[in-house]
């Protein structure tokens, strides 16, 4: 069993960086980091505290995984379960509850008391409304059978659901702040916008200890997923601040790994808190200015220094995706072009310019000739045109699915590659080609 505290302290004072896995690991394992307090590393973690009162847990990992995170639980404590807490409504974190309380009923205890913010249960009746979507999104964005941060398998199930058989609903929730007692236990619940509206982060002051949930992931922040609903990376960056000015010294996230010591966790959070200030920054100063989304997409950056970091690379979201999050949240979705704002349909604008270079063909072969030198992103937008223009050519979706599979290879963030990925793969089937 690894010791994940000296592992993370290698990473973040020397740097290190061992690709996506060393850090976001899915082994089912517990490792109890310090008196009382041990955490099974799955998809999310379950962070769990021994009271005399019973065990609180924050969150429950996927429904799948469940069973094996509770083995690695019994093995270190056979007392009930006496809280469970959800750090946010998103699947992989709620998604095991039930096996939980099934297992309370078996023993013949009482259910675990489960405690969320006020906005989980609305996310989970959304889920109901768009579970279709959410099972296309993430076959989409995870691969078909795929993994996900560090080896998650797709989150649908085989048979087109999204989610667990179960969504456990909360029995107790709070709005801003909740002060919560298991045993002799003292944790403060307080309430953040961060990656989703319902999120929350625990303070226990007795360990000297944050539950960070989705707000340190050890990969640049999901802060704009393309195919989700709105983030908010300048709240993110200020539940960060203030569990900076805690002083902890013991960093609990949901996904990677656990950190020691108050110096080296004062970095992390100060590292990723400024990479999200910055992106924050530098678009609403161009926004105030009158820049389009364009402009904003191609000028403003992160300093790579950050991005350097083992705990910031972007392997799953990535700051350019952050900045249309940044502009959706203040600026609507008008991107600043007025042709945008009531637009032909994307067919017959791709028809239009077709006719103008004489052909569908002569889109392909300049869209091959760029991704031949590495402009991948131009290359990709005249090859769509390709396609839209002429949806049965089977050249043309070859050449798509070619160049997509390029642009995917090229990709570091998970978001990117399975988009580019899918639409690879949707061409290659139309063209009758393997890629």
């Amino acid at each position: 069993m690894a010791d994940l505290l000296a592992l993370s302290a290698r990473f973040v004072d020397e740097g290190v960086y061992e690709g996506p896995g060393s850090v976001n690991r899915v082994t089912g394992e517990l490792s109890e980091l310090a008196d009382g307090i041990a955490l099974v590393e799955s998809f999310s973690h379950v962070v769990a505290l021994r009271s005399d009162a019973g065990l609180l847990l924050f969150d429950a990992s996927l429904e799948a995984l469940a069973p094996r995170v509770l083995r690695s639980l019994r093995g270190w404590c056979t007392e009930p379960i006496h809280t469970l807490a959800y750090t946010h409504g998103h699947v992989d974190h709620v998604g095991g509850a039930d096996a939980f309380l099934q297992e309370a009923r078996e023993r013949g205890r009482p259910a675990p008391r489960v405690v969320a913010h006020e906005n989980v249960p609305a996310r989970f009746d959304r889920y109901r409304l768009t579970e279709g979507y959410n099972f296309a999104i993430n076959a989409r964005q995870f691969g078909r059978g795929g993994r996900g941060r560090g080896g998650m398998e797709s989150m649908g199930g085989a048979d087109g659901r999204f989610g667990p058989q179960r969504w456990v609903r909360p029995e107790l929730t709070f709005r801003d702040r909740l002060q919560l007692q298991v045993g002799e236990l003292d944790v403060q619940l307080r309430h953040e916008l961060g990656e989703t509206d319902d999120h929350l982060w625990a303070w226990i002051p007795e360990h000297r200890a944050v539950c960070a949930g989705d707000f340190v992931l050890w990969v640049f922040p999901n802060a704009g997923n393309p195919q989700k609903v709105q983030r908010y990376p300048l709240e993110w960056s200020r539940a960060l601040r203030a569990m900076q000015a805690l002083e902890p010294e013991l960093l609990l996230p949901a996904h990677g790994l656990p950190v020691g010591g108050a110096k080296r966790i004062h970095a992390l959070l100060g590292d990723t808190a400024r990479a999200l200030e910055i992106l924050v920054e530098q678009t609403l100063r161009m926004m105030n200015e009158g820049a389009r989304l364009d402009e904003i997409l191609h000028s403003v950056r992160v300093p790579e220094e950050l991005l350097e970091r083992p705990y910031l690379r972007p392997v799953y979201d990535e700051p350019e995706f952050v900045i249309h999050n940044v502009w959706r949240l203040y600026g609507g979705w008008y991107d600043g072009n007025p042709a945008r704002l009531k637009p032909a349909p994307e067919a017959a604008l791709a028809a239009e310019l077709a006719g103008l270079c004489a052909g569908a063909a002569r889109l392909v072969a300049r869209a091959e000739a760029l991704a031949a030198s590495g402009e991948l992103r131009l290359a990709c937008q005249l090859v769509e045109l390709a396609t839209q223009a002429a949806p049965d050519d089977r050249e043309a979706h070859a050449a798509r699915a070619r160049i997509y599979e390029q642009r995917r290879q090229a990709e570091l963030s998970l978001m990117a590659r399975g988009i580019y990925g899918d639409a690879a793969r949707r061409s290659a089937e139309r063209a009758g080609i393997e890629l």
